[in-house]
């Protein structure tokens, strides 16, 4: 299993991923799950992938050999809108699906979905999330953050803190935070974790970093947060009978 973020926010995008895949109890591996696509002055696309690992990769190998064509057709160099991004990567997705499903369908359903966003120049940042039948939606005000694969032990911090005026730092602790709980919970997410963050109108990204096991920062995050929580808790009334 997997767990991704993408978090909209006034002042910028945050994502991130862990790195762990499996097959079974047994068979575990590391892959990096954030793919960028980066123009520095007039684009950056960060993706992030969850499903089936030989699938996602082949999405972003289309992906990156129809940019590499440079024979006109279609691709995320040329693309006019994050709009017209989602398109791109949904086509790439049913092409795949269209060449695999098939054969996939005798023993396991093809499943790859993907958090995409970034900003291209003339239009806002924006964020996005598609789903395997590779229709998608939209990160909106009342909705600023996405998530896909093992969300929901990681879901009620983000529900608490993030808003889209919460700072750039604060959504960075708050996401890491995130995936503090959910590993704890869940042992099919697992370390090390990639963490992006692209500043508005920035058209470059400036902050990438990978947290690896033991990693000083997380580790210390994670008891803070666990040691406050627990001192709260302590101040709380008690119940009345």
């Amino acid at each position: 299993m997997t767990y991704c973020v993408g978090v909209l926010l006034s002042d910028g995008l945050i994502f991130a991923s862990d790195s762990r895949t499996h097959a079974g109890v047994d068979n575990f591996a590391t892959f990096c799950k954030l793919t960028v696509f980066e123009r520095p002055g007039d684009r950056v696309i960060v993706m992030l992938s969850s499903g089936g690992l030989a699938g996602t990769q082949a999405i972003v190998s289309v992906l990156k050999q129809r940019c590499d064509a440079g024979d006109g057709t279609p691709n995320l160099w040329n693309a006019k809108t994050m709009f017209d991004v989602a398109g791109l990567i949904s086509d790439a997705t049913r092409d795949i699906e269209r060449r695999d499903g098939v054969r996939l369908r005798e023993t396991v359903a093809f499943n790859a979905s993907f958090i995409f966003g970034g900003q291209i120049k003339g239009e806002p940042m924006r964020l996005f999330r598609t789903y395997a039948e590779t229709n998608f939606i939209e990160a909106e005000f009342g909705t600023p953050f996405l998530q896909t694969g093992e969300a929901k032990y990681g879901k009620p911090i983000l529900d608490w803190v993030i808003n889209r005026a919460t700072s750039l730092s604060d959504g960075m602790k708050c996401v890491l935070l995130s995936f503090d709980s959910t590993m704890r919970s869940n042992l099919s997410v697992g370390m090390p974790i990639d963490l992006a963050c692209y500043e508005l109108d920035s058209f470059e990204l400036t902050k990438r970093r990978r947290f690896e096991q033991d990693d000083p920062y997380f580790n210390a995050l994670g008891k803070e947060w666990s040691e406050g929580v627990r001192t709260v808790f302590g101040h709380l009334p008690e119940p009345k009978w």
